[in-house]
């Protein structure tokens, strides 16, 4: 039966708030391999980092700015599931727009190849160097400019963290229309380089829908200001867009204005167990048609998914086990309005079976404790050794056919395999867990699993974007025309290629 959710369940964070965190991780644990070696790819021809290099570094960063320390510079060649590592010696932390230009424009002169990094919290080895490449942290240039509290209109640096953010619009009544289970590290610089899509993309829509301007400093240091704050600009090209999801590769954002939509006046979570992905599916359609435009998310894990986050990290699950789970919340303005229309349809969708146990919560640190569940899925299967990790896209009425399908293929040589994501735009996150990296298994997954995104006219990349990870397998959802106008794009914006080099188009492009 359905409960008011009252056990006093306690809040943990999983992800790392900070690379202090992060450097004493590694420094316990066995490094992963080397990403040239691991994937064999072979250096482009590019400069390498001198000590006259360094000095005019210092001239414009200042000394501390400039991190050269094996030790130091370390969390900033791996990612953050332990996948990916390169070999920079160096990291530069500008502070401001005029510095990164100075930065590329030199780069770009010696033809050293540069690697931007936000909070380094993707999963397909896009903010982390694959060779040497000069590592640029933004982790300081973290102001927040400016705020419209009448359009809603947010001026901030791309240094700023997403809860950061979100914390200081909220104070003015708003919140960030993006809501990713990194928030607490990612930037917003990030997020919009890598074009995230997050839980609550059912509810405020799309990152190139919220997003109002940016400024973006192109690989010869030119900086590119498009950084209005108008809800309408149709003067032109949209060049703003063409930094959305290129992470890094033709131009690297410094500063954005996003729109931020009224804070909810009411916001109600449920949870509920489901017993196969078909009710699911009717599950989601009710919601739609019953809830409306109060509907702000609806995601869904299967109970490999659930158990592996309680089991592993010690999570507190308020239901019994199911076969799947539903994650569902609605944001409102009158309380007893949207109260009134979720229980008419949790109390039809008891009544007809779709839901089989679940609870309820208007109670800000119990939605939050629900939440952390399924927010901590990506981390939890860390702990069980190493995670294949695979973000795509695909018409909901096949979203689930890939996890089945997977177990069937690996059986016993994999520890875990699970699904779980954002019903409402059809992307699903498959983790596949082993005790160690496995060239075997590997081999069994790819590229056997974008194929079969292909052949369901799905997308390999949803919302984490193309990274290291993906560029051989882009074109199971590009065809040759549109791959050829991104390298145009590339060879006109970064003619040396300097820019997060090894990233997101394929070399035979």
């Amino acid at each position: 039966m359905i409960n008011m959710y009252n056990s006093g369940l306690s809040i943990v964070r999983y992800l790392a708030k900070s690379n202090i965190i992060v450097q004493g991780r590694y420094a316990s644990q066995a490094l992963p391999q080397l990403s040239s070696e691991k994937y064999d790819v072979k250096r482009k021809n590019f400069g390498t980092v001198q000590a006259a290099d360094i000095n005019y570094f210092k001239s414009i960063l200042s000394e501390q700015r400039v991190v050269t320390d094996e030790s130091d510079v370390l969390p900033f060649n791996i990612d953050w599931i332990k996948n990916c590592r390169g070999q920079s010696k160096v990291v530069l932390k500008p502070k401001t727009t005029e510095e990164v230009s100075k930065i590329l424009a030199y780069c770009n002169e010696k033809r050293l190849a540069v690697c931007p990094q936000g909070g380094n919290t993707g999963l397909v080895g896009g903010s982390v160097p694959v060779f040497d490449e000069i590592v640029l942290s933004f982790m300081l240039m973290n102001k927040i400019i400016s705020l419209d509290e009448i359009s809603g209109a947010l001026v901030c640096e791309a240094g700023c963290i997403l809860e950061n953010v979100d914390n200081y619009v909220r104070n003015h009544n708003l919140i960030m229309p993006l809501d990713l289970g990194a928030k607490g590290t990612c930037h917003v610089g990030g997020n919009v380089s890598t074009n995230a899509g997050g839980l609550r993309l059912l509810r405020y829509g799309n990152l190139h829908g919220s997003l109002l301007g940016i400024e973006a400093v192109k690989a010869d240091g030119t900086v590119i200001d498009c950084l209005r704050s108008l809800k309408k600009d149709n003067t032109g090209y949209h060049l703003k867009h063409l930094f959305v999801g290129s992470e890094g590769t033709l131009g690297i954002v410094t500063k954005l204005a996003i729109h931020c939509p009224v804070l909810p006046k009411a916001v109600t979570l449920g949870f509920f167990g489901v017993e196969n992905f078909d009710n699911v599916l009717k599950l989601y359609r009710s919601a739609k048609a019953s809830l409306g435009e109060i509907l702000s998310a609806f995601e869904m894990a299967d109970r490999e998914a659930i158990t592996s986050t309680s089991k592993n990290l010690k999570l507190p699950n308020p239901l019994s086990e199911y076969p799947f789970y539903v994650l569902l919340e609605t944001h409102g303005s009158d309380e007893e309005h949207d109260a009134d229309k979720l229980n008419r349809f949790l109390n039809k969708e008891m009544d007809s079976g779709l839901i089989l146990d679940g609870t309820v919560t208007s109670e800000p640190a119990k939605m939050q404790t629900i939440w952390n569940l399924r927010e901590s899925i990506a981390g939890a299967g860390l702990l069980d050794g190493y995670i294949f990790k695979y973000d795509v896209s695909i018409p909901i009425v096949k979203y689930y056919d890939l996890v089945p399908l997977l177990r069937q293929r690996l059986g016993s040589k994999a520890t875990r395999v699970y699904g779980y994501g954002h019903i409402g735009d059809g992307n699903i996150h498959i983790n596949v867990t082993v005790p160690e990296y496995n060239k075997e298994v590997s081999s069994l997954l790819e590229p056997f699993i974008f194929e079969e995104v292909s052949k369901l006219q799905g997308s390999v990349s949803a919302e984490h974007g193309i990274g290291f990870r993906k560029p051989q397998y882009i074109h199971y959802s590009k065809d040759r025309s549109a791959l050829g106008l991104m390298r145009d794009l590339k060879t006109l914006m970064d003619p040396n290629g300097i820019l997060n080099p090894y990233k997101v188009l394929p070399d035979d492009v």
